[in-house]
């Protein structure tokens, strides 16, 4: 049974969130948890549009709902400041763009002493945006293998096993212990803080664990270019965290990148000899191939066949985008020292 008289933090970074704001607050007001031990924090990066004004409405009758100002707008930012205005035991972070179960807060919490762990999560059910088929194309590339690589969270659906050791979870609940022990969030991170402070717990020895049986319906981008933006920020921190952690990652993360220079460096070095052009073009060709393959086997599976070119567009997109999003970081960090001179600064993808 859950010990339900533990204070729970429950933080939520948001900014420009009118569209789903409501929806998440809900959520959180209808969980099974004890609402008398829930300290909700909503910490909103400066939003213009009626995101404050809907929270303020929800503040007049649930008196656990705080609302923090975020004038640097970004998550880690944001993060930090939740946890240091916090006053629970256990801290959980969440996301505006996703529907939680009633009892996600009691099953984090009941698997956090369970398993004597650091940080523990559920699976990401993601799903499209709007029922275009873009959207609904660029959900499926986000959930499966060729697209994700092993990120467990995105593609772990079947619950055969009750938990599994991982290197990372989406979102993530946490003893408040671990945040004295190594830090906070990196705010220099606007993407990837996540998967830099999961290597870090783990670098310090912490468990992580995804609970495969709790899902959280999340909502992906919606367009090509709003793929292209995410997964390029994505791709640009990465060498970032690689500095930060002193070490590479996990090895998911570096696959687009490796494709991108094997179309890249072969054309750069035609003048030198017109043959490696054929390195790019096989290297196309076997990306297609693998591309077709695996979205004629997904949407097989689904029964979407209709969405074959919608799927195999939205691979490539997410492939290209993150890989060269992280030779732009290359550049950026590891050559010009970027994040030593001054703050990076990206326009946020949403």
């Amino acid at each position: 049974m859950v010990e339900r008289n533990r204070k729970v933090s429950v933080l939520l970074p948001c900014r420009n969130e009118e569209r789903y704001i409501s929806t998440v607050i809900v959520n959180i007001i209808n969980q099974d948890y004890d609402i008398n031990y829930i300290d909700f924090l909503i910490i909103d990066g400066m939003s213009d549009d009626s995101t404050r004004e809907i929270i303020d409405k929800y503040q007049k009758t649930f008196n656990f709902l705080r609302l923090i100002n975020n004038p640097y707008k970004t998550v880690p930012y944001a993060l930090n400041l939740g946890i240091k205005n916090s006053t629970g035991e256990i801290i959980i972070r969440i996301d505006a763009h996703a529907v939680y179960p009633p009892n996600y807060i009691s099953t984090l919490v009941y698997y956090l002493d369970k398993l004597g762990a650091d940080n523990v999560g559920g699976v990401w059910e993601t799903l499209p945006s709007s029922n275009s088929k873009v959207a609904k194309s660029i959900s499926i590339a986000l959930s499966t293998p060729f697209g994700v690589g092993n990120a467990e969270y995105r593609i772990r659906y079947n619950a055969s096993r009750e938990y599994v050791e991982v290197d990372t979870v989406p979102f993530g609940c946490y003893r408040r212990e671990v945040f004295d022990k190594i830090g906070l969030f990196d705010e220099d991170l606007t993407r990837n803080q996540d998967n830099e402070f999961n290597e870090r717990l783990k670098k310090n020895g912490g468990k992580i664990y995804l609970i495969p049986s709790l899902k959280v319906q999340y909502f992906a981008r919606d367009s090509y270019m709003k793929l292209f933006k995410m997964q390029f920020q994505y791709g640009y921190f990465g060498p970032l965290v690689d500095l930060k952690l002193k070490r590479p990652t996990r090895i998911r993360r570096y696959i687009p990148t490796i494709f991108v220079l094997s179309l890249i460096l072969p054309l750069l070095l035609v003048p030198v000899d017109t043959r490696l052009g054929l390195v790019s073009a096989i290297s196309l060709v076997l990306y297609i191939v693998a591309s077709a393959s695996f979205s004629l086997y997904e949407l097989y599976k689904r029964r979407n066949l209709h969405l074959f070119p919608f799927l195999a567009y939205a691979y490539l997109v997410s492939h290209i985008s993150y890989g060269i999003g992280y030779l732009a970081g290359v550049w950026d960090f590891l050559l010009n020292k970027k994040h030593l001179h001054k703050k990076v600064e990206v326009n946020l993808s949403r």
